[in-house]
């Protein structure tokens, strides 16, 4: 018998909170029946609507919190006020106890940040979470991360970035050595800002058995799946993904203007609807929602706060992977070798400058 997963939702998160959160939980039980999930929330919006969701309700266990972060909430204020009572800390805190595998918000991306890196740390030597989303390409799909966790990164923390992308590509893309490129303003190595020169070299140095450095990538390299993992600071990431997220809303809405144009165009468009029908559902952001918080002692996925329930079960699915393969450890054990490799070397190389 297959053990089950149990995934803690903060079901008071995003736009919409329980009117998505408990739908789109029902769609991934659906599709994942070893399930279960921990309900953390205000029983007076959730309980109501948990009736309307008879599956979920059996395969749950539901908590009350009186205390809801607010979207526009700045994350400093939302921890001091939210640590301990709120529904999103709730969430988190069951993944350190280990009474859940993994936590879904929808919720303020800093007050989740910022509470995901109080209550579960990072683990030695990895100097800063990152969140990495999955993204749709001609090739299939492909992790970007940092895509917002924070703004910067020295080259260490790009290196990181990689090890961590690529663990999850090999988690949720199947890509048993995972193609990792540095994203850039050109290809050429001598192109863009000092931390991702030197990451570049770190990353061609290391010859990391788990993953195949392609170099530099440009952002319209994104799209066409040069790399299965693309790796970049989290004020770049975040610009990138949201501006490919409005040209797949722009393409949408030129394609509905252009089917309606004229009688003719309609009867086009029902001769052509599978094929309009299979590119929508290839350019839905909703498809690919769900940002993993990688670098901390746990795992944590973020869902858009604006998603629908299908996108919702969507972030769900991607914990439920993340938590089946044990990520976490995979990440962790990749770093520990590369720098035992890293001190080896050193070791090595004071030795022969010392015999010298």
């Amino acid at each position: 018998m297959t053990a089950t997963v149990t995934a803690s939702l903060d079901v008071m998160g995003g736009d919409r909170g329980a009117e998505v959160v408990l739908p789109g939980a029902a769609i991934a039980l659906s599709r994942h029946p070893d399930l279960r999930f921990r309900l953390f929330g205000d029983e007076t919006i959730v309980r109501p609507l948990l009736e309307q969701q008879p599956q979920v309700k059996a395969a749950s266990t539901f908590e009350h919190c009186e205390i809801s972060v607010k979207m526009d909430e700045k994350p400093s204020q939302a921890l001091r006020r939210g640590r301990w009572r709120s529904s999103m800390w709730r969430a988190i805190e069951a993944v350190k106890q280990n009474d859940a595998a993994y936590a879904v918000s929808a919720g303020n991306t800093g007050a989740l940040m910022a509470m995901a890196k109080f209550c579960l740390r990072s683990p030695a030597g990895i100097d800063r979470p990152a969140i990495a989303g999955t993204w749709p390409t001609v090739t299939g799909k492909c992790v970007v991360l940092d895509c917002g966790a924070s703004i910067g990164a020295d080259a260490d923390a790009l290196f990181e970035f990689a090890v961590m992308g690529a663990a999850m590509a090999r988690t949720l893309l199947a890509k048993s050595r995972p193609m990792v490129g540095l994203l850039n303003i050109g290809v050429e190595e001598v192109k863009g800002l000092e931390p991702i020169r030197l990451a570049g070299q770190m990353l061609r140095d290391a010859g990391l058995a788990d993953l195949e450095y392609v170099g530099f990538v440009e952002a319209d390299d994104i799209g066409r799946g040069r790399a299965d993992v693309v790796v970049t600071e989290g004020f770049a990431g975040n610009i990138a993904l949201k501006a490919a997220e409005g040209t797949a809303k722009q393409i949408a809405g030129h394609l509905r203007e252009a089917m309606n144009a004229s009688f003719l165009t309609r009867i086009g468009y029902l001769l052509a609807r599978p094929a309009f029908q299979s590119l929508r559902a290839k350019l839905d952001p909703n498809a690919s929602n769900g940002g993993a918080f990688l670098g901390l002692n746990g795992i944590v996925i973020k869902s858009h706060g604006g998603t629908d329930a299908e996108g919702f079960a969507s972030a769900v699915e991607i914990g439920y992977g993340m938590a089946r393969s044990g990520i976490v450890d995979e990440i962790n054990g990749d770093l520990a070798a590369y720098r035992e490799t890293q001190a080896r070397m050193s070791e090595a190389v004071a030795q022969k400058t010392g015999a010298m």
